[in-house]
């Protein structure tokens, strides 16, 4: 392999050719210049003590090479098309070159990985080049995903493969657009080389096409980050750390409470707690799964972060996980994402209790996460059922749904999308309640007598419910589509795009970007990207299987 710093170009070398927005760019690096670094560079793996970073540089590549980038991403951060159409920009975006400014790192930090304390993790294929101050003036921070090994990459390679990088650059910006929190993806860039991969862990490696995703935040900082330095007993620098944090990411608590006191340490708990409520709230709203829920992936800011094995809910089964690493324990179902966050809580409370010393107030605010997540998904299931608020009354309405949508294989999206299309007057017609969602179901054979019966029962509880809130029909549908997305990433449509990319055509991930742009709009002639999974995609890898490797 080739060494991480021998390949890269000269920081000042052809500036001259650099595009003007790529010029522009306004590099400010807090974090390595406030937090102290590891004294060795480069990417032999140690263990690293007092320090919050490693400096390391992206490892060069054969021929770098765009595939796709986010327009609304690189207008954040003031890029023009022209810009990021370069030949400049792919070589900067997968790691060949650095621009003026960059500072490029891998941070370290610990987590509980499935349950049990890993120590140190980090960056082990993500290389942050720098944090630049965007034309609004937000600080993003943008990390290469699959540029190369660092001292975190432990016995892995720290490359990435196309498969993953597809899944990865388009899931992140479909969240966006969706509403859910989320990291951005800038760009999608091949690297002209191959990486060799077991894709399911099972013996069979074979080479893949490598490839780096350009990954955009205010802060990659994650709960992992507090509970590496707590484990280790670096306390002053847990401290420091976490003054560090509130000044980028919440200075509003700085002008509330005093610096370095327990009551702005449980004020910033208290928000993390509320934020990751909000997201995974927004996660059973779209029916997404994140598939490894480690301390590790989880941001401070409430963001959805690492996109490896997740899935969407086709199927509505509570019990689905994507990641065949998990599928004995299924630890990090669909159903279970709510109590992992809290658990996940808990381990960042354990963390940061030398900061407090009195566990009373940590335990109330993880109390507190569970009544925020219900007050939201109260919410969130209002508007998807398109009324004006959630009724104490109306858990046994859902506890009802639950269960119907669990009578036969029902797809998700499209149950959500057919119930905007009801209407009290139908109860005067009971024959067609069903009509509208039919095309939700999976097996058209096993909506017996029975079946139909439960559906048609709870069909006309929820339409009384409606009858009851008085709501225009217009006004509520239009409630109900803002709710419930027409189109989301489904696991065989990335899967689609995967294949034709690796035969060398991108048209499917520019269609797709396309696509999910507009999530919650009808698009005519795009009917084919919101149909309930084929049968083919039953139980194809990628499409209802999917591992860590990447």
């Amino acid at each position: 392999m080739r060494s991480a710093f021998s390949c890269v170009h000269n920081v000042g070398m052809n500036i001259a050719r650099i595009p003007d927005g790529l010029k522009r760019l306004h590099f400010e690096n807090r974090f390595t210049r406030e937090l102290p670094a590891d004294p060795e560079t480069g990417s032999a793996r140690r263990q690293i003590r007092n320090a919050c970073f490693s400096r390391v540089r992206p490892t060069s590549v054969a021929a770098p090479r765009l595939v796709a980038y986010s327009a609304e991403v690189a207008e954040m951060l003031g890029l023009s098309a022209a810009d990021c159409e370069s030949a400049e920009f792919a070589e900067v975006f997968t790691g060949n070159r650095l621009l003026p400014g960059m500072d490029p790192h891998a941070t370290c930090y610990g987590g509980h990985q499935f349950g049990n304390w890993a120590g140190q993790l980090g960056d082990g294929r993500a290389i942050n080049l720098g944090e630049v101050i965007a034309p609004g003036g937000d600080r993003q921070v943008l990390q290469l995903k699959g540029a190369g090994p660092t001292p975190y990459s432990r016995s892995a390679d720290g490359l990435a493969v196309l498969r993953s990088s597809v899944r990865e650059f388009l899931c992140s910006e479909a969240m966006h657009h969706l509403g859910v929190p989320t990291t951005r993806a800038l760009s999608l860039t091949l690297t002209g080389e191959q990486v060799m991969r077991d894709m399911l862990y099972d013996g069979h490696p074979a080479l893949e096409p490598g490839a780096v995703v350009c990954r955009v935040a205010p802060s990659f900082t994650r709960f992992g980050h507090f509970q590496m330095l707590a484990a280790r007993g670096e306390i002053d620098l847990l401290r420091k750390f976490l003054h560090y944090t509130l000044e980028t990411d919440f200075p509003h608590l700085l002008t509330q409470y005093q610096a370095g006191s327990a009551q702005i340490v449980l004020a910033w708990f208290a928000e993390v707690c509320e934020r990751t409520a909000e997201t995974i709230a927004h996660w059973m709203r779209v029916g997404f799964v994140h598939g490894v829920m480690n301390t590790d992936n989880m941001s401070v800011l409430g963001l959805t972060i690492d996109y490896g094995p997740y899935g969407w809910l086709e199927d509505y089964d509570p019990d689905w996980t994507p990641n065949t690493t998990d599928a004995a324990g299924r630890r990090y179902r669909f159903g279970h994402q709510p109590a992992v966050a809290q658990w996940n809580l808990l381990q960042l409370a354990n963390a940061i209790y030398p900061l407090v010393e009195d566990a009373a107030p940590l335990e109330e605010h993880l109390r507190g996460f569970e009544t925020c997540y219900t007050a939201r998904w109260q919410q969130m299931m209002a508007a998807k059922l398109g009324l004006k608020a959630f009724e104490r009354d109306d858990g046994e309405l859902l506890d009802a749904l639950e269960s119907v949508l669990q009578l036969t294989e029902t797809d998700m999206t499209l149950f959500f999308r057919g119930l905007a299309e009801l209407d009290p007057a139908m109860l005067q017609r009971p024959a067609e309640l069903m009509d509208p969602l039919l095309q939700a179901y999976y097996l058209p054979g096993e909506l017996t007598d029975d079946v139909r019966s439960e559906i048609h029962a709870w069909l006309a509880a929820y339409l009384h419910r409606v009858r009851d809130d008085g709501q225009a029909p217009e006004v509520r549908r239009a409630r109900m589509n803002e709710a419930n997305p027409r189109y989301v990433l489904r696991n065989y449509l990335a899967q689609q795009a995967i294949d034709k990319a690796e035969a060398g055509d991108y048209s499917m991930i520019h269609e797709l970007l396309e696509v999910l742009r507009r999530p919650y709009t009808e698009q005519p002639g795009r009917e084919a990207f919101a149909e309930k999974r084929p049968d083919w995609a039953r139980s194809r890898v990628g499409c209802s299987q999917l591992s860590c490797s990447s």
